[in-house]
């Protein structure tokens, strides 16, 4: 026999979850219409917020959450794709995902390259470490996530001491590798050197095979050679200097008076630039990209 109550949860189910795949629906129909404005997405995505969309699934939650997931996915690459780089909707899609299915580790680990990254992202790292801390609370034993947060805390922001506790804790979960914890001692050591950075690239293009990351790595090991370059050349420039009294008018000057060895290339080949004050930089038709410096540490996550 039913019972009322029973009758009750029945009913909130079989009108419930069809509006819930309705509205998800509605979403994906909104964001892939070319006719509408950012604005008018962003304030009808939030009428609902993730308590209450979480509140509404009716033990749906992981089904919603790979809804919102995909369309995360779609969002972030259509606007790419369309050189829209401020995201405005990314954040929102993230949030609901990971509040209907906290143990959704993807969404975690890919959403936080969504939205740290400067170029091919939200600029948001401060938004990506909230996400990644709440994804370690809700999954304390995926150490891949501690490497997340420890990376954003370094690259970012060059907070030694959060990226070094986060690396050290991932290290004591099970199956933990090694390098977790040489990432600790380094990053405890204040080790904030182009050596470091590129050990860092190096684990994530060995460890993942997400093409689009594997590629965001290499840009990175590439930018951090050219910047080591630069800095070595620009050493070059100043012994010239003390020399001669002056600085190189280029590093063909530097090859002819036995400084180094040929006309010095960046890692796609083109010859470094020498500024008339010494300073070395890219030619600007180099599809190089150069580190930028960190931001200020964003404040805790309450």
């Amino acid at each position: 026999m039913t019972t009322p109550g029973q009758k009750r949860s029945l009913w909130l189910a079989a009108i419930g979850v069809p509006l819930l795949l309705a509205s998800a629906f509605a979403l994906q129909t909104r964001i892939d219409a070319s006719t509408r404005t950012e604005a008018r997405i962003r304030q009808e995505l939030l009428l609902s917020s993730p308590a209450a969309i979480k509140k509404l699934s009716l033990g749906y939650d992981s089904l919603l959450a790979d809804i919102y997931w995909t369309r995360a996915v779609q969002y972030y690459g259509g606007q790419l794709a369309a050189q829209r780089f401020q995201l405005p909707l990314l954040w929102p899609l993230l949030d609901i995902t990971t509040t209907l299915d906290p143990k959704l580790v993807p969404a975690y680990h890919f959403g936080a390259i969504f939205l740290s990254e400067p170029l091919a992202g939200a600029n948001r790292p401060d938004l990506a470490v909230q996400l990644v801390q709440r994804g370690v609370a809700a999954n304390p034993t995926v150490w891949s996530l501690d490497g997340d947060l420890g990376f954003l805390y370094y690259w970012h922001f060059r907070d030694y001491q959060n990226a070094a506790a986060a690396y050290l804790a991932g290290s004591q979960t099970e199956r933990a590798p090694a390098w977790m914890k040489i990432m600790a001692a380094r990053l405890q050591q204040k080790n904030g050197s182009i050596q470091t950075s590129r050990m860092i690239w190096s684990q994530i293009y060995a460890s993942n095979t997400n093409e689009n990351i594997r590629q965001l790595a290499l840009q990175n090991l590439r930018g951090l050679r050219a910047q080591e370059d630069e800095q070595a050349i620009d050493g070059l420039a100043e012994k010239y200097r003390q020399q001669f009294g002056r600085f190189p008018a280029s590093t063909r000057e530097l090859r002819d008076t036995g400084f180094i060895r040929g006309i010095p290339v960046d890692p796609a080949g083109y010859p470094y630039v020498l500024e008339p004050a010494g300073n070395t930089s890219l030619d600007p038709r180099s599809p190089v990209i150069i580190p930028k410096e960190p931001r200020t540490p964003p404040p805790p996550v309450k």
